[in-house]
């Protein structure tokens, strides 16, 4: 098999799999319906795996993440005074 080397910017390998993902998204769900559809499920499990590879490097691309959590952020009482209180610096009388 051929290899193909490209240079690509995060952002651009970013939009790619988002596109990808789209298409296999459409080639699973919506063009089976389409009358004079002809499934090919060899072509769609390669886009998965090509999608998943690019996400991987996008992910790679952007670092480590801080971990996800459920529910409401709850800002410390010295945050929460901070937001509270004007910025004075910011502001200018004539």
């Amino acid at each position: 098999m051929t290899s193909i080397t490209l240079k690509l910017t995060p952002e651009e390998v970013e939009l790619l799999a988002s596109l990808a993902s789209d298409q296999l998204f459409r080639r699973e769900f919506i063009d089976p319906k389409m009358p004079g559809h002809r499934a090919n499920p060899g072509a769609l499990r390669l886009g998965k795996q090509l999608a998943e590879r690019l996400q991987a490097l996008v992910d790679e691309a952007k670092g480590p993440r801080a971990p996800q959590r459920n529910g409401p952020r709850v800002k410390s009482a010295a945050a929460a005074a901070e937001a509270r209180t004007p910025a004075t610096e910011d502001i200018h009388l004539t």
